[in-house]
């Protein structure tokens, strides 16, 4: 079974994702996490971010892979925590908006996808990459509150600078944050973790059991 969760930046993607993975006992992939791996290697080779065609060819020579405690490694390197500094945050979006780039990701992410029960979180997961999910979840929260929970993920940035970051990355995205027709919608401005994972585990145990 797929379970597939998006929404945008600071909704608690990451967070429920993986909580709701490890309850489930599912493989956990986080989609965002492969972008990012990428725009590090592209940095780290000082490719020009704004050529689709190259990066695309980079993706797919250098495929981003995961390991059972759902570390990043891409060229052989792991880059777990690499791929969450500023830098690297700052540029992701530019990279992820070039479709010769989507095209490989996508592929690579069906690929995994294809390995089992996973719990897969991204942007467009449940419209474009696996529309077939059995499950799909949206999430959604206050933009405040996402800028606040992206403040104590990003110490190294200001608030300001945070939350103008943040409405970037919204109007980028924009395009592709569409939730899909038959996805859950949940807010999660005032809901603790553990409830946003208990609403979309109740959501899965009833799927399975019809």
């Amino acid at each position: 079974m797929i379970v597939a969760i998006d929404g945008p930046a600071g909704a608690g993607k990451s967070t429920v994702a993986r909580a709701l993975a490890e309850r489930l006992g599912f493989r956990y992939l986080d989609t965002g996490a492969m972008y990012r791996a990428l725009t590090w290697l592209a940095l780290k080779r000082g490719l020009p971010l704004g050529e689709g065609a190259a990066l695309g060819a980079l993706a797919r020579d250098h495929p981003v892979t995961f390991d059972e405690n759902d570390r990043v490694f891409i060229d052989g390197a792991d880059v777990t925590s690499a791929i969450r500094r500023s830098n690297v945050d700052r540029m992701v979006s530019v990279v992820a908006r070039h479709p010769e780039v989507r095209e490989v990701m996508r592929e690579r992410q069906r690929e995994l996808a294809a390995q089992g029960d996973a719990v897969i979180e991204g942007r467009d997961i449940g419209t474009v990459v696996v529309p077939a999910a059995a499950v799909k979840v949206y999430l959604e929260a206050d933009p405040n509150v996402r800028a606040r929970r992206r403040q104590s993920e990003r110490p190294d940035i200001g608030a300001d600078a945070l939350a103008t970051d943040l409405k970037l990355r919204d109007e980028q995205d924009r395009a592709r944050m569409e939730p899909a027709a038959d996805a859950q919608k949940i807010d999660t401005t005032l809901l603790a973790v553990d409830e946003v994972v208990a609403q979309i585990e109740a959501l899965v145990r009833a799927r399975a059991a019809a």
